[in-house]
C-alpha cells in the first residue's frame, strides 16, 4: 500500500502541479478533498476550488516546478519533501508580475483514501518566496514596493 500511495502522490505532483493537467484532479483527488496550505487563507474544500488555486499559481508562474526530494509513507499517509521553483510572469493574488525567480523548500502531508488523495497539509517557505520575488524585504533592505515610493 505504501508504494501505491507514493505513486499517487508522484502523479499529483507531475500531472496536476507541474503540467497543470486539471482533469487529473478528478482522478487523483476525492470528491471531499481538503487542502490546508499557505497559498490559501482558508482551507480549500473540493476539487474545483483546488483547480482554481492551481490555475492561479500556474498563471502567476507558468514554469512552476515541484521536485520531490524524498517521500515517506506509512498507513494512509505520505510525507513529501520538495523544492518549488518558478518565475513570476503573471499576477499573484493582486501582486503584479516581478519577472523574478524563486526557489524554496517545503513539506506536504498527504492522506490517501481509496486510492485517491483526500487531504493535503502543505508548508513551504512563503517568506523566502516573497523575499526572492521582491514583495517583502528584511530589515535594512528595500523591497519592490518600498523602492517605488
Amino acid at each position: 500500500m505504501s508504494e501505491a500511495n507514493k505513486a499517487i502522490v508522484r502523479r499529483y505532483v507531475e500531472e496536476l502541479l507541474n503540467k497543470g493537467n486539471l482533469a487529473a484532479a478528478d482522478e487523483i483527488l476525492t470528491i471531499d478533498f481538503v487542502f490546508h496550505g499557505p497559498s490559501a487563507p482558508e482551507s480549500i474544500r473540493g476539487r474545483e476550488g483546488f483547480k482554481q488555486l492551481v490555475t492561479t499559481l500556474r498563471t502567476a508562474f507558468p514554469n512552476l516546478r515541484f521536485t520531490m526530494e524524498e517521500e515517506i509513507a506509512e498507513g494512509d499517509k505520505v510525507v513529501g519533501c520538495f523544492t518549488i521553483r518558478g518565475t513570476q510572469r503573471g499576477e499573484l493574488f493582486g501582486i503584479p508580475p516581478s519577472g523574478k525567480q524563486f526557489v524554496v523548500r517545503g513539506v506536504d502531508i498527504f492522506r490517501i483514501t481509496g486510492g485517491k488523495i483526500r487531504e493535503i497539509r502543505a508548508l513551504f517557505d512563503t517568506l523566502g518566496q516573497m523575499q526572492q520575488l521582491g514583495i517583502v524585504s528584511l530589515p535594512g533592505q528595500a523591497g519592490r514596493y518600498e523602492r517605488a515610493q
